[in-house]
Formats: C-alpha cells, sequence, structure tokens
C-alpha cells in the first residue's frame, strides 16, 4: 500500500497540519482528512526508497537536459517545488523521474535542494551537489544550473572524443583476431592434412603455423584462463594506490595515447575547477573535487598536491610545475590567474584550448594507427598464408 504525505488546515482555523498515512489511493486520503475535519492543502503519494547502482540507464544527455528545463523554470519565477513537480512530470526515463520525485518529496520535508540531490550520487555528482549549493548560497540557483549544463555537455563531449578515438583500432584488431582464429582452427589443419597426405618437407615458417594451430586447438581453454588471470591480475593490481600510480604513469608515458590522455586530464581539470571557481565553491573544496574527477592518479595526486599547498598559504601553480605533468603554458597561465585574481576565467580559457588540443591529439592517433595496423594485419595473416603456401611452391618446383 503506498504512503502518501499530506498538510492540511483546519476546518475550525488554526496552523497547517501535516502528516503521512498509508492507504490506497489520494481519494481515500482527501476522505480521511474531511472525516477529521482537516482541509487539505497537498497530497502527494511518498516516493519510494531506491538505490540507484553503476550503470541506471540515466545518460548524461538526460542530466544535460534537466538540468537546463530546471534552470529555465527557476530563471521564469517558478517556485523551485513547482519546478521540480514539472520534470517529474515530464521526464521520460523512469528511473529519474522516481529520482526528482524522491528529490522534491526531501524539499518539500526541508531539505535543502543541495541535501536531496546528495542523496543520489550516482546520479548526481559531489560536483553537481557542491555548484548546487553554492547555487542557492549566493541566490543564483539558474545561473549555476546552466554553468551546470554546458560544462556536462563539453564533458560528455570530451569523453566521446577519447571514446571515438579507441573504437576504430579496437574493431580492426578485433577482425584481425578473428581472422587469425578462423585460420589457425579452420584453414590450417586442412593444409596439414594435406601435407602428410603428400609426404613433402615442410619448411620452418609452416612448421611454426601448423605448432600455433595444434596449441590453439589443445589448449584453447588454458590460453582463455591466461588471458582471464592475467585481466583479473592487472585489475586486482590496479585497485591498490601503488599499482594505480604506476600504471597511470606509464599510460602517460606511452607514444600517442600518453600524449592523449594528458592533453584530456588537462582539459577535464580545468574545465571542472574553472566552472567550480566561478561558481562560488571555494577553491580547497574545489581542487578536491577536481582531483577526484581527473581520470589519472598521476593527474590527481598533482592536483592534491597543489590543495595541500594552497591550505598552507601558497599558490596551485607550485606544485603543478613540481609534477612535471601540466604543460608549461598551463602552469604559466594559471600563476597568472592566481596573480591577476582571474582564475576562474584563465581556467576555462586553457580548458577550450585543450578541447582543441584533444581533437588535434585524436586525428594524430588515428593517422598514425592505419598504417601501423595495415602493417600488422599484412605480417600476421599474409605471414600465416605465405607460410601454408611455401610446401605448395616446393611441390611445384619438385615437379617442374
Amino acid at each position: 500500500m503506498p504512503t502518501f504525505t499530506y498538510s492540511a488546515r483546519p476546518a475550525s482555523g488554526g496552523d497547517i497540519k501535516s502528516g503521512e498515512i498509508d492507504l490506497a489511493s489520494k481519494d481515500e486520503v482527501f476522505s480521511y482528512l474531511h472525516k477529521q475535519k482537516l482541509i487539505p492543502v497537498s497530497v502527494r503519494e511518498k516516493p519510494k526508497q531506491i538505490v540507484i547502482q553503476f550503470g541506471t540507464g540515466v545518460s548524461t544527455r538526460e542530466i544535460v537536459i534537466f538540468t537546463r528545463q530546471f534552470a529555465t523554470m527557476i530563471n521564469s519565477g517558478l517556485p523551485l517545488v513547482q519546478s521540480l513537480d514539472i520534470l517529474a512530470e515530464q521526464t521520460e526515463n523512469d528511473k529519474l523521474q522516481r529520482v526528482v520525485r524522491e528529490v522534491l518529496y526531501d524539499v518539500e520535508s526541508g531539505n535543502t535542494l543541495a541535501d536531496a540531490l546528495g542523496k543520489h550520487p550516482k546520479i548526481f555528482t559531489k560536483l553537481y551537489v557542491n555548484m548546487v549549493a553554492a547555487g542557492e548560497a549566493g541566490g543564483i540557483l539558474d545561473t549555476i544550473l546552466l554553468r551546470l549544463a554546458t560544462f556536462l555537455e563539453k564533458n560528455d563531449a570530451l569523453a566521446r572524443k577519447i571514446k571515438g578515438a579507441m573504437i576504430y583500432p579496437a574493431v580492426i584488431f578485433g577482425v584481425a583476431a578473428a581472422a587469425v582464429l578462423v585460420l589457425l582452427i579452420f584453414v590450417i589443419p586442412t593444409f596439414q592434412e594435406m601435407f602428410a597426405q603428400a609426404g613433402v618437407p615442410l619448411p620452418m615458417p609452416t612448421q611454426i603455423v601448423i605448432g600455433m594451430s595444434a596449441i590453439l586447438q589443445a589448449y584453447w581453454w588454458a590460453l582463455l584462463a591466461g588471458i582471464a588471470g592475467t585481466v583479473f591480475a592487472i585489475r586486482t593490481y590496479y585497485k591498490t594506490d601503488q599499482g594505480q600510480l604506476v600504471i597511470d604513469r606509464i599510460l602517460l608515458k606511452m607514444p600517442l595515447v600518453g600524449d592523449l590522455q594528458r592533453k584530456a586530464a588537462v582539459a577535464r581539470f580545468t574545465r571542472t575547477l574553472g566552472t567550480l571557481v566561478s561558481s562560488g565553491v571555494s577553491i580547497l573544496e574545489g581542487l578536491e573535487i577536481t582531483a577526484k574527477t581527473a581520470g589519472n592518479r598521476v593527474i590527481h595526486d598533482a592536483v592534491m598536491g597543489s590543495r595541500s599547498s594552497i591550505a598552507g598559504g601558497n599558490t596551485i601553480s607550485g606544485p603543478l610545475k613540481e609534477s612535471g605533468v601540466f604543460p608549461p603554458m598551463v602552469v604559466q597561465m594559471i600563476h597568472v590567474g592566481e596573480q591577476t585574481g582571474g582564475l576562474d576565467e584563465m581556467l576555462s580559457k586553457i580548458a577550450d584550448f585543450y578541447d582543441d588540443e584533444v581533437d588535434s591529439a585524436v586525428s594524430a592517433l588515428l593517422a598514425a594507427m592505419e598504417p601501423f595496423m595495415i602493417v600488422v594485419l599484412g605480417v600476421v595473416v599474409g605471414g600465416m598464408i605465405v607460410a601454408m603456401y611455401l610446401p605448395i611452391f616446393d611441390m611445384i618446383g619438385a615437379v617442374g
């Protein structure tokens, strides 16, 4: 049976009373209130408590639309509760709708919007909640929500650029792996039988390929177990502080991929910190939130070092320079922003610049990967085919 919250005024006059009651429908709640000689002011079904897990199906795009619509309503003068009620009604995603209804209930119960949103960390991040809190405190919630929507859109675009750069090589290598498996499992054994019947001596390349085919067919389970074990070991090691630091440092030093990761991390760091600072979030809290969204442990440690520096009365730029992770131009621009008091504006300029740099890095990565993949495919697949035809060439030469 659903639970309803209500507020009602006594028919004889007096203060509004609020409460909860378990009944089958709103009509029964109204009937109950009338019997108690109470005039209903509002009656709402209390949202069921839900736990949002990873992968709830609420996309960044849906959060952006929600945020922009929310900002428009607040800017138009609609009350907070009414705005949330409208958003809950028109949101098409069922899970997001439930969350918004629960936020509405918490706000009606006297919580701040930031506190209500903070109960759903998988949907509304710490960055989101802190910016909303700053907007509520400063009376500029609509402005903050618009900044949030813009930030989310640009951050999502950056993530899609990086994922897009990885899809093409992954598909090509996947096709190459499938082709190699088909050759080793189905094609090579046919040639092997033919050579055995002919009794011809096999060249070393042909013996190697036939041996690979035999190993794959006999011990495929061991190979799969080995791959799975390796992946599990790497993931387990990455969950440790030392492992995360070592692997992330290696990724940053890799040719092309490391450059892309570094530029993406700089763009994400400057965009996030600039948005937080311009929205009124304290620099210390902003750096802590930004560090958690860095996506790389080396970057995270460098940002937290800057936070410690600020807490000790020093500058942000010093520890960033010492870390060796951030390009000199970025460090210098941040230093100038600190000196002139325009840090948020300077960070936004750096973020815009590095968004373009990520585009260039993605193009460079794809341009370099294409010939590399062609060579790999030619050497692996072509080499196997040539190795299997070498005995046939020998047989033709012998007959000739």
